[in-house]
């Protein structure tokens, strides 16, 4: 106690003030949480409820914190997605759309995120997420899923594939190459999923992508099919960190592997450690939309 009384003050008060500054700097480090903004809008495969689900599951036990668009008043609105001005401060963007015609003001929007050169997600039908009319001044969005998620060398043509016909699904195995890929973990050496395969190929994924699984067509509808990559990731023109799958029908949702590769590459893209304790399968229990 004589000590302490012997303390000139002004130390006192030095060390008050670093202790609270390292103090409130922790406190700040753990509060900071990665944003991720899910813009929506799918006719068919309710893409605005499966992805809602797994949005409270990354806030809830993976440390993320989330704000959810949808297309208004409906998932068959195809000209309004409100809030895009999320993107402003979204320090990644997971997409699901499908055939949107947006407004110019709203494509400004996506369009200034998109030159940020953050991280982007897509999911299935994004790879044709728009479908403007020939000679509307937003033609080019059309190409949308080839600038956005490929690599460079940037904007193309109209999205151009097809696939396998609505009665097949998909069985899906990882390219042996990437079996120690971190997106990976987890998630096993092959599943099954509902989606029926698109034929993605040659446009999807360009060259400098990195294909990390095939599908194969179970029970096509065409009988010249053959495999397809139905997941890869890249840089885009932008400088962006992508990552693209075509899988996401809501069935798809349900099954673990599918999952576990979805968490595994939102954690890759928005650049945190892949986790190695999985929180537990979420409940997707979602109906397509026929």
């Amino acid at each position: 106690m004589k000590c302490i009384q012997f303390i000139k003050p002004f130390v006192l008060a030095i060390l008050l003030l670093h202790f609270i500054s390292v103090g409130l700097a922790q406190k700040k480090s753990e509060v900071k949480k990665p944003m991720i903004v899910f813009v929506t809008g799918d006719h068919e495969y309710s893409g605005e409820s499966t992805l809602l689900i797994v949005a409270k599951e990354l806030e809830k036990n993976y440390g993320f914190q989330t704000k959810f668009l949808k297309a208004f008043p409906d998932h068959n609105a195809e000209e309004n997605i409100p809030g895009l001005e999320a993107l402003k401060e979204a320090d990644m963007a997971v997409f699901y759309l499908r055939w949107r015609r947006l407004p110019a003001d709203q494509i400004k929007l996506i369009e200034d995120f998109l030159k940020t050169g953050k991280p982007m997600v897509g999911f299935r039908t994004t790879t044709h997420a728009f479908n403007y009319p020939a000679g509307h001044p937003l033609e080019k969005w059309n190409a949308f899923g080839e600038m956005a998620f490929n690599s460079p060398p940037g904007w193309g043509g109209k999205a151009n594939h097809t696939h396998y016909g609505h009665t097949s699904s998909t069985d899906v195995t990882i390219i042996p190459e990437q079996a120690k890929n971190p997106i990976l973990h987890g998630v096993g050496n092959n599943f099954h999923v509902r989606s029926w395969l698109y034929q993605v190929l040659p446009t999807h994924p360009s060259r400098g992508s990195v294909a990390l699984m095939m599908g194969h067509s179970v029970n096509s509808e065409n009988p010249k099919f053959y495999d397809n990559p139905v997941a890869w990731t890249g840089t885009n023109s932008y400088g962006a960190k992508i990552f693209m799958t075509t899988m996401g029908h809501p069935e798809d949702f349900d099954q673990e592997p599918f999952q576990h590769l979805v968490i595994n590459a939102i954690h890759w893209a928005a650049g945190k450690t892949i986790p190695e304790k999985w929180a537990g399968k979420m409940n997707i229990n979602v109906p397509y939309r026929q």
